[in-house]
């Protein structure tokens, strides 16, 4: 079962630091938090042999010191295209011979 944190007296100055990395970081403060919380439990836990592998951990937001699972809340973009498609979703046929934004951003940047 989750369990509820909370930090008290958090001084503004550091609040505002938080919200500010929060919002490099494309996450909510919340999502920040736990992020922080998790990065630092992996690392206390790695021990001499270093991080746990996000594989090995079992868990969708696993975070090694090296890489960074990308997660749509709780699961990973692969793992939320799977459901769907497990759900019978289907790309609509235009979509086919729609550009990748990859290959936008490459003809963007080799433009200039």
């Amino acid at each position: 079962m989750p369990v509820n944190l909370s930090i008290k007296d958090v001084p503004d100055d550091l609040a505002e630091r938080l919200r500010q990395r929060a919002a490099r970081h494309h996450r909510s403060l919340q999502g920040e938090l736990m992020a922080i919380v998790e990065q630092a439990s992996l690392m206390e836990s790695a021990g001499p042999t270093g991080p746990v592998p996000a594989a090995a951990s079992g868990n969708a937001t696993a975070v090694t010191l090296s890489t960074r699972n990308w997660t749509q809340g709780w699961k990973t973009v692969e793992q939320l295209m799977a459901e769907r498609q497990a759900r019978g979703w289907k790309p609509h046929a235009s979509l086919a011979s729609a550009p990748l934004g990859v290959d936008i951003i490459r003809a963007d940047r080799d433009s200039r």
